[in-house]
């Protein structure tokens, strides 16, 4: 789970420890533009950078952890 990217692999860290929810959750807004506070601070470019390490992160889970949104 290192990207080489400080700030990226922080912001792993943070999302994978609340929990497969909360990373499909993150997923989730990220793919639809949301404003999520946790990522702000990032370029476009370490959220694409992001948003794949937490999608394979979720291959592990093949599906049966999801977030449904509200």
């Amino acid at each position: 789970m290192l990207t080489n990217d400080e700030q990226i692999d922080s912001c792993l860290e943070n999302i994978c420890n609340q929990g497969c929810q909360v990373v499909n959750q993150i997923i989730y807004q990220i793919e639809h533009e949301q404003i999520i506070d946790i990522i702000e601070h990032l370029t476009i470019k370490q959220k694409i950078v992001l948003l794949q390490e937490l999608k394979d992160i979720m291959i592990v889970y093949s599906g049966s952890c999801t977030y449904h949104e509200r």
